[in-house]
């Protein structure tokens, strides 16, 4: 725990050099405050140490911005997002990460090994709507991004972790819990200045959860999004025409390199637009609402929030759903999922 609050403390001090940078006119570069990155293997403490630190930062009276690329969990909306928020207090243990103006770019998978490309092209996404947030805001951009990440840490995971790693211009990442990953991070930055890259314990206390348990906390944070916390909330069902509404997936799983023919490459786009027709396999499933206008936005778009599918009617050709408000969807524009709730 002391090398966690010296870390904070180490960091306060970016935040405020870069305050100070900012009101003596310097460039964006110089009045950037840290942007750190927590990275290690699944059951780490990594979640736990971002609320740590956020929740220190914002006692500090700074208001950094929380970005969560762990589409499995999902600690600012529900699983199979990408997201980000800013954290103005402390995060509260029951209620959880405080919301204001959240983004939030919906993958749709537990995993991004179903379409890694789609995962890259949403990270970049998010990354540019917040530096153009931050070249705006000089308070948001001193007081920087903390990001949690995977725990995937391996191959395509790894790969994907040097990917975020640049896409959102980390210059601190925080290793926890493993020795080889901190030394391979370390040998890819050594040629880049400005990234320190720091090992740290893991978190004591941190439980290791398998496959089941996973799988069953993601169900609880779709039905705390409808039902809240406490269960407090009443979701309400809604009934559309098929005709009112269209669905479509971004990219499709493509086949490894190594199942083509030799010197053969995919041809595919990876993050292409797919329409989807309305079936019965839809029902317990969630869809995004999206904020795009048009079909080919919608990679570009946040999500305006979620549904979840409880009937489809094929001969009435009528789709019903649950929504957390009343009235008519935002938008007709619908991203498909492959995420599942039943309802008890």
């Amino acid at each position: 725990m002391v090398i966690y609050v010296n870390t904070h403390a180490i960091l306060d001090a970016r935040r405020a050099r870069a305050r100070a940078a900012a009101a003596q006119g310097a460039p964006l570069e110089a009045s950037q405050g840290p942007r750190v990155i927590i990275v290690g293997p699944s059951d780490s403490g990594k979640s736990t140490l971002c609320k740590m630190l956020l929740s220190w930062a914002a006692k500090q009276g700074w208001k950094p911005t929380y970005v969560d690329l762990d589409i499995g969990q999902g600690s600012i909306t529900i699983p199979g997002c990408i997201s980000a928020t800013p954290i103005e207090k402390p995060i509260d243990i029951v209620d959880g990460i405080p919301l204001e103006m959240p983004l939030a770019y919906f993958y749709g998978h537990p995993s991004p090994s179903v379409s890694p490309d789609v995962y890259r092209a949403l990270m970049k996404e998010l990354a540019q709507t917040l530096d153009k947030q931050f070249s705006g805001n000089s308070e948001s951009r001193a007081a920087g991004m903390i990001i949690n990440t995977m725990g995937w840490v391996e191959n395509l995971g790894l790969e994907l972790l040097h990917n975020s790693i640049e896409i959102f211009k980390a210059n601190v990442i925080l290793v926890l819990g493993q020795e080889k990953l901190w030394k391979i991070l370390k040998d890819a930055t050594k040629n880049k200045p400005g990234i320190d890259v720091v090992k740290l314990h893991k978190s004591e206390g941190v439980v290791p959860r398998n496959p089941k348990y996973r799988q069953k906390t993601r169900s609880f944070r779709i039905k705390e999004y409808f039902y809240g916390i406490a269960n407090d909330l009443a979701p309400h069902s809604n009934v559309v025409n098929f005709s009112d509404v269209s669905v479509y997936k971004i990219g499709s799983h493509q086949a490894p390199k190594s199942a083509l023919p030799i010197g053969a490459e995919p041809v595919a786009d990876p993050t292409r637009l797919i329409a989807v027709n309305i079936s019965t396999d839809m029902v317990h499933t969630v869809l995004a609402v999206s904020y795009a206008k048009e079909p080919d936005e919608i990679i570009s778009s946040n999500v305006a929030g979620f549904i979840h599918v409880t009937d489809v009617d094929i001969q009435r050709k009528k789709l019903t759903y649950i929504a957390p408000c009343p009235g008519d969807l935002p938008s007709k524009l619908l991203i498909a999922s492959s995420l599942t709730w039943y309802e008890a």
